[in-house]
């Protein structure tokens, strides 16, 4: 059979369309990221601010860069990041079982409601100077102060996930025969799935910033916190940058290492 030749090329256009479409939505969000560094770098060479407060983005990263393979970044990053993930796993581990046996009953999560909002809305930053009462200094003091902030959020979002499954979900398994042991595992369970991946998100997210806080102002011999706070008094102000750099790329990294698990474990989400 023979295809006019004016189909091929219409063909033919419109794949090429499809592919500059396709090459455009992939580049878009590096077009935030490519005018942040324009205007920091026009910024930095007008004169408006004095260079020694702010230098070009290149050398940024230049020391950045120099810090990661030649210095002590790598060890403060890896620092960072244990601390971090030790407070999610602490946090995960308590909050989601106590979120979801909350959520299962919300007479019960309505009684310890206030509490959890309470803490909840409460700066954890401003919480530090208890925990340092309690647990002193240390490493764990750290972990700890970030675990909890952590876990409300988590015990919040499971809570929230598992009171607000819907009930046209719930009826039918009972009308299949479920009893209340299947439903709660079979239908409140993965109900809860997408909002509690909120809660874990945004965990890790508040977990970080937590452990940065954490390092600058309490007693610390390594990680990304105590590296700008000290780069700061010394007037380092490249390494500075730098820290302050990776600290943001570490948070958006996470960031999207939880949506991309989001997507792919709860494909059902919103159906």
């Amino acid at each position: 059979m023979n295809f006019p030749f004016s189909t091929i090329i219409k063909n033919k256009n419109s794949n090429q369309g499809l592919n500059l479409d396709f090459i455009l939505n992939r580049c878009l969000p590096l077009t935030g990221v490519l005018l942040f560094f324009g205007l920091w770098w026009f910024i930095a060479v007008s004169g408006f601010v004095n260079p020694v407060l702010l230098p070009t983005p290149l050398a940024t990263v230049q020391t950045l860069i120099e810090g990661l393979f030649g210095g002590s970044m790598f060890s403060d990053l890896a620092t960072t990041v244990l601390r971090t993930f030790s407070a999610f796993f602490l946090a995960t581990l308590f909050g989601i079982p106590l979120g979801v046996g909350l959520g299962s009953s919300e007479k019960i999560y309505r009684s310890v409601e206030f509490l959890i909002e309470f803490f909840r809305s409460t700066p954890a930053s401003a919480l530090i100077p208890l925990f340092i009462l309690f647990f002193g200094i240390s490493d764990f003091s750290k972990v700890v102060i970030a675990s909890f902030s952590a876990f409300l959020l988590i015990v919040f979002n499971s809570a929230y996930g598992v009171i607000h499954a819907k009930q046209s979900r719930i009826l039918a398994a009972r009308v299949m025969g479920a009893n209340r042991w299947q439903i709660f595992k079979d239908v409140l369970l993965l109900e809860s799935l997408p909002q509690t991946f909120i809660g874990l998100r945004s965990g890790i997210s508040i977990a970080l910033v937590i452990v940065i806080v954490s390092e600058m102002f309490i007693g610390s011999q390594q990680g990304l916190g105590k590296r700008i706070i000290d780069a700061q008094q010394i007037l380092n102000v490249r390494d500075m940058y730098a820290s302050i750099l990776i600290t943001g790329s570490l948070g958006y990294s996470l960031n999207m290492l939880f949506l991309g698990l989001e997507k792919r474990l709860i494909h059902w989400s919103g159906k």
